[in-house]
């Protein structure tokens, strides 16, 4: 095992490009996408206390966050049949995956009505990125592929996403609920162990 240094060495080049180029989504994916696929090519560095599953929902443990909160980063382990409602972001965001296989449906809003149509559902298998954000789309549910054991995405923010306002929808309706998911432990990794 690597150790924590592929995520310390992942934080650091995301500083650096923020410090950079800015927080904007149209300077920001591309070259982070590159980073995340870099960091989630293998799976030998999250460390076992966020990568433990719940029986009853997903986990969401914060493992970065910028001080200046530009980005953050996030593991969002999956067990057995769990996913999310039918929900925003309101900032860019990166999936890539690290175990297992997740089910990601995008939505849009349907011409003339209020009601979300959902679009083609993709598989995310380890290695895969997927963006969202505002301008190319932002509005997803998202699941585990796997029936019989836990899956691992790592999820990259424009923001404190555990922050952040966001909404959950009724897609027959539109209907929007606010929400702020915040994080499921208050302990972050230790950068800085070997």
């Amino acid at each position: 095992m690597s150790g924590i240094r592929r995520l310390r060495e992942f934080v650091g080049a995301m500083t650096g490009l923020v410090q950079d180029r800015g927080n904007a989504e149209a300077a920001i994916l591309a070259p982070a996408h590159a980073l995340l696929g870099k960091l989630v090519q293998d799976d030998d560095w999250l460390p076992d206390d966020f990568a433990i599953p719940d029986e009853n929902r997903y986990r969401q443990y914060l493992l970065y966050c910028d001080p200046l909160n530009r980005f953050s980063v996030v593991s969002f382990v999956w067990g057995p049949g769990q996913g999310t409602p039918v929900h925003d972001h309101t900032v860019w965001g990166l999936v890539g995956m690290l175990r297992g296989a997740e089910h990601s449906v995008p939505y849009e809003k349907a011409e003339g009505s209020s009601e979300l149509r959902a679009g083609a559902r993709r598989t995310l298998s380890p290695g895969g990125i997927e963006m969202v954000s505002p301008e190319i789309g932002d509005i997803h549910e998202v699941s585990n592929a796997q029936k019989d054991r836990p899956s691992i995405s790592i999820h990259v923010y424009g923001g404190n996403i555990g922050e952040i306002r966001r909404h959950v929808f009724d897609p027959r309706t539109g209907a929007a609920k606010d929400f702020i998911s915040g994080y499921s432990s208050p302990l972050l990794p230790n950068l800085w162990t070997h």
